[in-house]
């Protein structure tokens, strides 16, 4: 199966402007709340009309604005988990779930396989997250759809659960083994459930990787705040090829790659600990705040060493709790960003 998207939709000020393509895979939209995740799938599902474009899985034409064509939800076969899961309330696990397969039988098999036996006759009402959310999938598989689509199905749940149904869902996607769109804000759950991911910022599709890919050599800004890179610095590029990260206050040695580079990004727990300042690279370590976490610590600080007018900037160093305890007494930490370890970026 191959879904082909690509389409604009003007909503108030906003303007949604997606294209994208999607194989059989899982694929990931990341993007922060009111980006346009959500929209995107229901213009994918038929319950939006977009103002143009062409939206088409295989041979299948779901939508084209010339051709006039705008296929009704029902004939589109997409299975389409929503964040509330949207079961009707008045109707039992088994009548919801019925909805779907259309016979009692093949609605019996569903409930079965997702764990359901003994909740056929409950409300939704009187169901867990856990069991709404199997009763949802159940709904929707047993439709036999042709494209899954699953708009940020966690985010109700609490820390235990999520890891639960994640598992499961995992799952599901396994043996469904066609196209799956996953919307997300989470970036480690997008990070987990996915194959590829489309980062969205604005309406607007701004990176599209295999998920490994992305979290290391991510496209542009966005991108790289969105999978979660905490120190980012514009750049000044100088005479000896060398750039100048105005906010950090410190040069950094040029890349391999040559390119007009705007800003420099680094992961906050790829620093490393070097004996003396160094003329590239090294920050001396100012602590404004020691945050423990779980099970890292958390250093905010900027660099005491600044000279750049703008360098004051709060950076992030991140590391294991028994690191910390080796070096917090520590008179002055020099930190060092290795150059490989360094994202540079265009956009």
């Amino acid at each position: 199966m191959a879904l082909y998207v690509d389409f604009e939709k003007k909503c108030g000020d906003f303007l949604l402007k997606v294209k994208f393509t999607a194989q059989k895979e899982v694929l990931g939209l990341l993007g922060a709340s009111g980006c346009g995740k959500s929209m995107t799938l229901k213009c994918i599902a038929g319950i939006e009309k977009p103002d143009k474009g062409v939206i088409r899985l295989d041979d299948k034409v779901f939508f084209d604005s010339e051709k006039r064509i705008h296929l009704p939800v029902q004939k589109r076969r997409v299975g389409y988990l929503f964040q509330d899961y949207a079961l009707f309330p008045n109707m039992t696990v088994l009548q919801n779930i019925l909805c779907g397969a259309g016979d009692r039988k093949k609605a019996s098999e569903y409930v079965k396989r997702f764990f359901l036996e003994g909740k056929e006759q409950l409300y939704p009402a009187q169901l867990s997250g856990g069991q709404k959310q199997r009763t949802a999938m159940a709904r929707m598989l047993a439709g036999e759809p042709e494209i899954l689509m699953l708009d940020e199905p966690f985010t109700a749940l609490d820390n235990y659960l999520k890891m639960q149904l994640e598992r499961e869902l995992m799952k599901v996607m396994e043996d469904y083994g066609k196209t799956v769109l996953f919307v997300s804000h989470d970036r480690n759950e997008a990070y987990r459930m996915t194959d590829r991911i489309a980062v969205m910022e604005d309406g607007q599709i701004l990176d599209v990787q295999p998920k490994e890919e992305l979290f290391q050599n991510p496209a542009s800004l966005a991108a790289t705040l969105l999978t979660g890179c905490k120190n980012v610095s514009m750049l000044q590029a100088e005479s000896d090829s060398g750039y100048a990260a105005a906010d950090w206050g410190i040069r950094l040695s040029a890349p391999s790659e040559e390119g007009s580079y705007k800003y420099a990004a680094f992961r906050a727990h790829y620093f490393q600990v070097v004996p003396a300042m160094e003329a590239t690279n090294v920050l001396e370590c100012h602590i404004l705040r020691v945050i423990e976490d779980t099970f890292s610590t958390v250093v905010l600080f900027c660099n005491g060493n600044r000279t750049g007018e703008h360098a004051s900037e709060v950076l992030t160093y991140e590391l294991p709790k028994e690191e910390w305890q080796a070096l917090k007494n520590t008179e002055t930490l020099y930190l060092k960003m290795p150059p490989e370890q360094i994202i540079w970026l265009e956009k």
